[in-house]
Order: structure tokens, then sequence, then C-alpha cells
């Protein structure tokens, strides 16, 4: 789950019953994990738009804004606050069409490089442009996508945006660790000795999975550590990555099987989140871009240490040379030596878990975020007034 999903289904929960909130989703991909399971274990209901995917269709896509042009009408609400780049496009036209008093919207990441050739990424800058100037505030997530959004790509004026960061439940990574490590590793039968690493996310290009098994093969090349690596996820270049690891001589098995005895397990997707960080003992992300990665809050809740690229909004998330070691997006082999000097040293290991879990827990609670969005919300709707 994604910083988006989780997002809107905490603000959703948590804001009653100050703010009577309507959850408008869109359709999932066929790769993607439903989220279905989270607005029930939160108890709260959805709306889904039937059309509003992430791939541009101008039928689907018009068939969408028309739906929720409708639903904004029924519900007369004093603010639309949008969320990803799809719903973010949709969602605010049909606000502004509407007359909805208050409209922002959060970028938890952005499309502008790495996902598209330049012609098509000119396009959503400017598409992006163009959307702001319907919204009343934009949220960044972090200092460092802030910086992007104003000062490369020119999105709209600083005095629009508001930094928000991401606000998360993290109290389940640190209850019960025990015994959820221990449920973990009894089922992919990891003796204790044995070295947990793990990435967590959709597997498509711009996660850049290969630089994970690139590494993965130079550690157990440099290693007499027992490791056992973890892909978590699932997505379109699964193929690929599984052709990738065998002709690297990695054996690998997958969700299918009753046994895992290889160094590479393909998992698919698990909604039991906090019981997979409590087995792994190191946690890693390879992107190309990044907003605020949800994996790398949760993993240091957890105390884990982190190996990732440098890339997005993670320098605001992590400490680098005390939570977490960061690489080049383009130089894999510090990357591997990285993950390498982890799974070879115990103690810093230990010692990055700690020192992460510290500072996540103060940061990213969801209780902060709500006092947050709670107060600008107001803000706004005050600005209106006068």
């Amino acid at each position: 789950m994604g910083g988006p999903v989780l997002n809107a289904t905490y603000l959703t929960k948590y804001l009653a019953p100050d703010f009577d909130t309507l959850l408008v989703v869109g359709e999932k991909e066929d790769h993607e994990q439903s989220a279905e399971y989270l607005a029930t274990n939160l108890s709260i209901g959805y709306t889904t738009i039937q059309g509003m995917g992430r791939a541009i269709n101008p039928a689907s896509d018009y068939f969408a804004y028309q739906k929720l042009k409708k639903l904004i009408r029924d519900f007369k609400p004093d603010i639309v606050h949008t969320h990803a780049a799809k719903p973010g496009a949709i969602g605010r036209l049909a606000a502004s069409a509407a007359g909805v008093p208050v409209v922002l919207h959060t970028f938890h990441g952005h499309v502008f490089h790495s996902y598209f050739n330049s012609l098509k990424s000119k396009f959503f800058i400017n598409t992006e442009r163009y959307l702001a100037s319907k919204s009343d505030a934009i949220i960044a997530i972090s200092e460092q996508q802030r910086k992007e959004l104003v000062e490369d790509f020119k999105i709209a004026p600083a005095d629009k945006f508001r930094l928000i960061p991401l606000g998360l439940d993290l109290d389940k990574f640190t209850n019960n660790i025990d015994h959820k490590r221990q449920k973990f590793r009894q089922s992919f039968e990891l003796e204790d000795d044995v070295v947990a690493i793990g990435i967590i996310g959709r597997l498509v290009p711009v996660k850049n999975h290969y630089l994970f098994v690139k590494a993965i093969k130079h550690v157990l090349d440099n290693t007499s550590k027992k490791i056992k690596a973890f892909i978590i996820g699932d997505g379109e270049t699964r193929a690929d990555l599984e052709n990738v690891a065998q002709q690297a001589g990695i054996p690998f098995s997958t969700e299918k099987d009753a046994h895992h005895p290889h160094p590479l397990v393909f998992t698919s997707w698990r909604s039991d989140v906090d019981t997979i960080m409590a087995g792994l003992d190191i946690v890693t992300l390879t992107s190309f871009n990044e907003g605020t990665p949800v994996s790398l809050i949760e993993a240091q809740a957890a105390n884990k240490p982190i190996v990732s690229t440098r890339v997005g909004g993670i320098a605001d998330v992590v400490l680098e040379g005390e939570t977490a070691l960061l690489a080049d997006v383009q130089d894999g082999e510090t990357f591997s030596n990285h993950l390498l000097q982890l799974v070879q040293d115990d103690t810093l290991r230990q010692q990055m878990g700690k020192k992460g879990q510290e500072q996540v827990l103060q940061r990213f609670s969801y209780q902060r975020l709500m006092g947050d969005m709670s107060a600008l919300y107001y803000e706004l709707l005050q600005k209106k007034k006068r």
C-alpha cells in the first residue's frame, strides 16, 4: 500500500467527527493489490468511480469526470482533496466545474522523470501547471519534493505549496515483534542465523528491481553468511525479473511453492506488512524516482536498517549514514557494497535500526498528520469566507 491510499484512508477515518468525509477511489490495475482490506480494517466506506484507472483513456476518463462531477454536486463538499496523478487531474477538474469552495492536491510522487519519454513528460508537467491554477493549495510531503516542484518543474509559485509529511499508523510495527518475527521466519524456513533482505513495492520499471537482483548476486558471491532475499509485490516486470535472476544463477521460489530452500523468494502481494518487517533484517529500495516511500518509514518503525538509492524524498525520510546507507541511482557498485556491509556487520544493523525507530515515530505518526491537515483545511476555508 502506497502513500496515496494510506493518506486518504487515514484522513477519512481520523478526521471525523470534525469533518464528514466521502472517500472516492478509482479502479485498480490487474497487477495492483486491492486496498479493500484496509478500508474494512478501518471500518470506513468508499465509492468507486468506474473508468478512473492509471492509464490515460479519453473516453473512460471523460466518463469518470462526469460521474465524479455529479457525485460532487450531490454531496456538496466544502473541500475536495485529491491524491495521486489521475484522481488529482479528474478530481480537481470536476471540483472546479462544480464550484467547490476549496480544492487542494497532495503530491505523493510525480511522473516528471524516469517514467516516460521527454515529450510525454512535458505534457504531464504542463497539465499539472494548469491543474495548479485550479487548486487553492498544493501539498508536498517532503522538502526535496517541494523544491523539485517549485524550482525544477515550476508547477506553481512557492506560496501555493504547503509541506505536510505523511502520517502513518506505526503502532503495529512496534507491537508483538517477537511473535511476528517468528511467524514470518518459520513460514519461510529461516534459521536464526539467516540474514533476511527485502524489497517491497510494485514490480514496475521505475522501481528498478533489477538493481536489487544484481546486489543480491554480489552479496551471495562475497559473503559466507546465510542470506535469504524477498521480492515482495507484483507487477509487469515480474516475469522478466525471474528471468534475470535465473540468468544470474540465483535459484528462487515463489508464493506457489510449499517450501523455500533457495536464496530468493518472490512472494507476490502480501497485506501483513508488519509481520514481514518484523521478519526481515534489512530493507532496501532501488527506485529511479520516489516521493516519500512508505516502506522506508515502516521499516524504520520496525527497527530495520535501510539500503536505498538517493532519489526524491528519501533523504527527508532517513538519516544518511545513521539509519540508512544511500547510493546514487546509477551507482550499482556502491549500492551492492552497502548491502554487503550491512549483511556482514550485525552490530551496525542493530545500531541503525534502533536510530531509525526513534526518529520516525516522532515525525510520521497519523496523529501529527491529522493535526497538520485539519489546520490547513480551516485556514483555507477561512480565507474563502473573507
